[in-house]
């Protein structure tokens, strides 16, 4: 009876962390560029009470065996980076990435992050950054005087000034990873390599595999609220019937003890 109730409390944990990534991924519906994140479980190492085909007589052997599972565990939370859909809005600084890549961007710390969101702003100084203040990498500058911004497919930055003349201020370049759901997540629609991401490898958006810039837009968040309701009664049922089990186990506990008594 001891091994059900161990049982039963990691099926309750595993559901609680299930229900906490619902939660999150539920929260962050309306936010930019926000991927979903799904769990994954395993199971856990098994009690052998005897192995299948273990010999019983000199010429047969057990066709199964007895093998006690003792619960599970959260095996991985991994993002999903399928595109979100497109979410006009009219300003010029905002940008999409339709298909594969990252902005690059610069911390306060001087180290190098990567995000979807192309809800870019300017400085003081002109200079293009995120909301939160980290700067686009490459830098660009918007000049004193311009009176509007385009921004091409490929990444080109072009300046119109009072007299409607145009000219080239800079070359947006994206990132891709052979590995994205490797990417560390710091929060802040940002993400930091690691191990298992890669290294960036930066171009020209369009270029080999990488996907393009759509101005006037950003990407939405690609979180399902149907499946995440769904996701969420199925991670409730689950953690009522193992807390059903340990009660089950419990009483089944008590029976014994009065038996011996």
């Amino acid at each position: 009876m001891l091994r059900a109730v161990h049982t039963a409390a990691t099926g309750m944990e595993a559901m609680q962390n299930n229900l906490d990534n619902v939660a999150n991924n539920l929260a962050n519906v309306n936010t930019t560029a926000y991927k979903k994140s799904s769990a994954e479980f395993q199971d856990l190492y098994y009690q052998t009470v005897r192995a299948p085909g273990t010999q019983v007589s000199a010429d047969t052997n057990t066709p199964t065996g007895v093998q006690v599972g003792v619960g599970v565990r959260t095996a991985s939370i991994h993002k999903d980076f399928t595109a979100g859909s497109a979410k006009p809005t009219g300003n010029q600084l905002d940008m999409l990435i339709n298909g594969d890549g990252f902005f690059s961007v610069q911390r306060e710390n001087g180290e190098t992050a990567f995000t979807r969101d192309g809800s870019f702003k300017i400085d003081g100084t002109g200079r293009m950054m995120t909301s939160s203040g980290h700067l686009l990498n490459p830098a660009i500058t918007i000049p004193p005087g311009t009176a509007g911004i385009t921004i091409a497919p490929n990444g080109i930055v072009n300046a119109t000034d009072s007299e409607n003349k145009m000219t080239q201020i800079g070359q947006i370049e994206i990132v891709s990873f052979i590995n994205p759901q490797g990417l560390n997540a710091l929060g802040g629609n940002l993400y930091q390599i690691s191990d298992s991401s890669g290294q960036p490898v930066q171009g020209q958006p369009g270029n080999n595999g990488l996907g393009q810039i759509q101005q006037y837009s950003l990407e939405s968040s690609n979180v399902n609220v149907v499946t995440e309701m769904v996701n969420m009664i199925q991670a409730q049922r689950a953690y009522e019937m193992n807390s059903k089990v340990m009660t089950a186990a419990d009483q089944m506990l008590q029976v014994s003890n009065n038996v011996i008594k």
